[in-house]
């Protein structure tokens, strides 16, 4: 960045460049410096890290009431970064923001989210990535009730930027009042999943995906979800490299006996 040119910023997510919670990121952000939104033309939550590989890829401009460039495209989180960066911006981004998703990215969620995923593609490109989630699946959720604290985070951000090799994950809770803001762990959590079996009108089975969310760490106190449970808004730095570089030096010794 130079002194005169404002920072290019880049907005995504997974849930539609029509939701709410986009709209509230755009607002968050404006101020900050030149805004370019590229998102879906429809919901893609769980949608992780996906590309399209085996059709094309479209994007138009649609006009907005909120004073930004707004593209959607029939892509994934992560396909929208991809073009945003590869064809559809004059520049690299310096920032690259995701959201708000509507619900959890808390915990093991991080793996499965289109938010998140969009925010790592764009690590990836070594651009400063964060992904705002609001525990609230409420179709008429007020997300302003937290921008203020995720626009805290995002300032931080642009003061002393991100890690390459790391984005954020940031998420806030709802219906109760927000303490702060703390850094903290990714909680040791898993999806106890069900399939609920129907049958359609031709006889053909079915499935619908559902479950619960079951944490494994209950007692621990330096966890998202521990921190979120009691009012607090949580960002976790997380790694691109997912080696587990423990386990090197013990494999190395098997590998070598073999």
């Amino acid at each position: 960045m130079t002194k005169n040119k404002k920072p290019l910023i880049l907005v995504t997510n997974d849930d539609g460049y029509y939701s709410k919670g986009i709209a509230a990121l755009i607002q968050m952000v404006k101020p900050y410096g030149d805004i370019v939104v590229v998102a879906p033309d429809q919901a893609h939550s769980g949608m992780s890290h996906a590309i399209t590989v085996k059709h094309p890829l479209f994007a138009k401009e649609i006009p907005n009431d909120m004073g930004v460039k707004l593209i959607k495209s029939n892509g994934t989180p992560a396909d929208c970064v991809k073009l945003a960066i590869n064809k559809l911006l004059d520049r690299k981004p310096d920032f690259c923001v995701s959201g708000i998703n509507h619900g959890s990215n808390s915990s093991v969620s991080v793996h499965y989210s289109g938010t998140i995923g969009a925010a790592r593609e764009a690590a990836l490109y070594g651009i400063p990535s964060i992904g705002f989630s609001l525990l609230s699946y409420d179709h008429d959720a007020d997300f302003l009730l937290a921008t203020p604290w995720f626009e805290k985070i995002f300032k931080l951000a642009l003061k002393q930027g991100i890690e390459t090799g790391i984005y954020w994950n940031v998420n806030a809770p709802y219906g109760i009042d927000i303490k702060g803001i703390r850094t903290c762990r990714q909680n040791n959590g898993r999806w106890i999943e069900e399939f609920l079996e129907r049958k359609d009108p031709r006889n053909e089975t079915y499935y619908w995906l559902t479950g619960r969310f079951q944490n494994d760490e209950p007692e621990a106190t330096d966890t998202d979800e521990y921190l979120l449970e009691n009012g607090y808004v949580t960002l976790v730095p997380c790694l691109l490299d997912i080696s587990c570089t423990s386990s090197i030096d013990k494999l190395n010794k098997a590998v070598n006996e073999l």
